[in-house]
C-alpha cells in the first residue's frame, strides 16, 4: 500500500509530505513547477551541483491546479518565507547561493538543461563505474530535462520500503536511511517479506494505485543528491557508493502516467503484468 506521498514545488528544494497526491497526464500536479536558473551558464540549478539547495524548502499556499497558478512559498534557513514570483526573491536567492540566479515557472514545450559538476556528480564514485565511456574530463556540464517542465528524466518516481531496508542492511546499522534522500513522489510499503531491490519486479508492467495507472517504469539512476545533508539526515557518501556497487547506481523507478487520478496514503498498490 501507499505509505508516503511527496511533491516538490521548486526543483531541488525540499518539498511537501502529503496525504493525497493529484496526478495529471504529465505527473503530480504542481511537482517541479518552479526552478532557479543560473545566469552565467543558462542552466537550471539543481542540488546535483549546489548542495545548499537542500537548505531551502517549498510548499503551496493552497491546492495547485493544472490550469492555474497557485502561490508557492519558499522557506529560507531560519524559516522566513518568500514568494518566488516577487522581484526581490531572485536577488535574495542569488546571495544565498553565491551566484546570480533567476526564478522561473515551467512553460509548455519548453526545452532546457540542468547543470552538474563532473567532479562531484557521483560523490566519491568514479564516473566510469556509473556511465562507462565517460570520465570527469569528458562528462558534459549539463543534461537535458524533459520538455515542458523541470523533471530530470521521468514524470513520476516510486520507491519501495523493502528496498530501503535492504540498502540499509548493505550499508550498516549506523546509517540514517530515509525515503527523503531519494525524493520519490510515492513510497510503497512492501512489508517485511520483501527483499532485495523490490522495484526490479515492477519493470515491464503497469502499476495501479487509486485509479492512477503508472507505466514505462525504468530503473532510477542515482547521483550525489542521495548523499547530501538535509533536515535531520547527515551527509553520507556510503549511500551512493553502496548503490553503485550493489545495483549499478540505480534505486527505485522513474515512470510515466498511463491514466491520471488521485493517490492517497493507504491506497492498495497493484502490479499488473
Amino acid at each position: 500500500m501507499v505509505k508516503e506521498l511527496y511533491r516538490y514545488p521548486v526543483k531541488s528544494m525540499l518539498g511537501e509530505r502529503l496525504g493525497a497526491l493529484v496526478v495529471g497526464a504529465h505527473g503530480a500536479i504542481g511537482d517541479r513547477a518552479w526552478a532557479l536558473r543560473e545566469t552565467a551558464t543558462g542552466f537550471i540549478v539543481t542540488a546535483k551541483k549546489f548542495a545548499r539547495m537542500f537548505e531551502l524548502s517549498a510548499r503551496y499556499a493552497g491546492d495547485p491546479a493544472a490550469d492555474a497558478e497557485t502561490p508557492v512559498k519558499i522557506a529560507l534557513p531560519g524559516g522566513r518565507e518568500v514568494d518566488p514570483a516577487a522581484a526581490e526573491t531572485a536577488s535574495e536567492l542569488s546571495g544565498f547561493l553565491g551566484r546570480e540566479v533567476t526564478v522561473e515557472r515551467a512553460r509548455p514545450k519548453q526545452h532546457t538543461r540542468a547543470g552538474i559538476d563532473p567532479d562531484t556528480i557521483f560523490g566519491d564514485v568514479r564516473i566510469e563505474q556509473v556511465m562507462p565511456g565517460l570520465t570527469r574530463a569528458t562528462m558534459p556540464p549539463s543534461f537535458s530535462l524533459l520538455n515542458g517542465g523541470f523533471f530530470d528524466s521521468a514524470e513520476i518516481h516510486l520507491l519501495a520500503t523493502g528496498t530501503l531496508v535492504h540498502l540499509a542492511a548493505l550499508i550498516g546499522p549506523d546509517v540514517r536511511l530515509d525515503a527523503r534522500r531519494f525524493r520519490p513522489n510515492i513510497v510503497v510499503d512492501t512489508g517485511d517479506a520483501a527483499k532485495g531491490f523490490v522495484e526490479d519486479g515492477w519493470l515491464g508492467g503497469a502499476i495501479e494505485i487509486g485509479g492512477v495507472e503508472i507505466v514505462s517504469a525504468h530503473p532510477a539512476l542515482r547521483c550525489v543528491m542521495t548523499t547530501h545533508r538535509q533536515s535531520d539526515l547527515p551527509r553520507d557518501l556510503r549511500v551512493l557508493r553502496t548503490i553503485a556497487e550493489a545495483h549499478r547506481a540505480t534505486l527505485g523507478v522513474f515512470a510515466s502516467i498511463g491514466a491520471p487520478g488521485t493517490v492517497k496514503v493507504g491506497d492498495p498498490v497493484w502490479i499488473v503484468d
